[in-house]
């Protein structure tokens, strides 16, 4: 019930009185109140006024099942929906769902994650409201060694996300984390299934800092927010539904040709590395150089001194900056 007065209240062009609501509803004024007391328990702004009725603040930010699946404009990413208050983590989650048949596109939100992974299995901290911790499924048919531009693709989809949603001006760092004013704001775990020369899934986690207030001392010099950076917080559905109608878009794309022949201008617009003096540091030794961009499989180019080129693999190395993380 408590849904469905949600949903009333959405649809409403001003107040919904409680008469209305227990007609619809077929129960008595007190359920009616009680369900409000409810939505109003998890976050929602509900304005009540005598001999009106009730009335939505549409300002709250609120993450849960049923604002995911009214905030997602998506033709096939997301169809299928969990949300969790707490896991483990959300890649962990989507791969057990996959495990189980859950078909292309499904997606998992989580409020908190207790274990989120980062690259190379560094941990990843997700605290309650302060982020948004996603991940979703692909059933690719293509063989494994396209599915590495899939994480470039990611990082080109909340680059794009965060802009368009909040007008802050991100940049991607080479291969898939995404930077405001040279701070991290997002990481991005990619990881695949297969079975001899096949594909059986691949999971894509995703995780923004959103609205996190504060960074411990270790790294508050490479990691900040949205909210931090704007200075308000953001509402993390309309994010969420930027990432996947985006990923789509770029989805659709890479599937024609199979690599970023088509999509790496854009992604090389929009990376920070692009001109500057990176350090790579990788197995046999780091070195240093220019970088040129990616190439047509997301591999980065570097120069060296000498006028020597190298294509950097992500899977390999690590780039940073000389004189910072960017």
């Amino acid at each position: 019930m408590k849904d469905k007065i949600l949903k009333f209240l959405k649809e409403a062009d001003g107040y919904v009185s409680g008469q209305e609501l227990c007609e619809r509803l077929g129960v008595s004024r007190t359920a009616i109140w009680k369900a409000i007391r409810q939505l109003e328990s998890e976050g929602y702004e509900i304005e009540a006024v005598r001999n009106r009725g009730y009335r939505l603040h549409d300002s709250a930010d609120i993450l849960n099942e049923a604002e995911i699946r009214a905030a997602l404009t998506t033709k096939w990413l997301g169809h299928s929906v969990k949300f969790l208050e707490e896991i483990d983590s959300t890649n962990n989650e989507v791969r057990r769902m996959a495990e189980q048949g859950a078909p292309s596109g499904t997606l998992a939100v989580a409020e908190i994650q207790t274990a989120g992974k980062g690259r190379r299995g560094r941990s990843w901290s997700s605290p309650k409201g302060s982020g948004i911790w996603h991940s979703f499924l692909l059933r690719p048919d293509f063989a494994p060694t396209y599915a590495s531009m899939l994480t470039l693709l990611t990082a080109m989809a909340v680059q794009k996300a965060v802009k368009d949603a909040t007008g802050l001006e991100s940049q991607i760092k080479w291969p898939n984390d995404i930077v405001v004013n040279g701070k991290k704001v997002c990481g991005i775990l990619t990881e695949m299934s297969t079975e001899e020369d096949a594909i059986r899934y691949v999971v894509v986690g995703i995780g923004i800092n959103a609205n996190t207030p504060e960074f411990p001392e270790e790294i508050r010099t490479t990691a900040t927010s949205l909210a931090l950076e704007l200075g308000h917080p953001v509402r993390r559905t309309e994010l969420i539904n930027g990432v996947m109608c985006a990923f789509e878009e770029y989805y659709r794309i890479f599937e024609e040709t199979l690599d970023l022949s088509q999509l790496k201008k854009l992604y090389n617009q929009e990376l920070v590395n692009v001109g500057r003096k990176v350090k790579v540091l990788a197995p046999g030794g780091d070195y240093t150089g220019i970088s040129k961009g990616i190439n047509d499989t997301g591999e980065l180019i570097v120069e060296l001194a000498d006028g020597t080129i190298r294509e950097v693999n992500s899977g390999e190395v690590s780039v940073r900056g000389i004189y910072g993380y960017v």
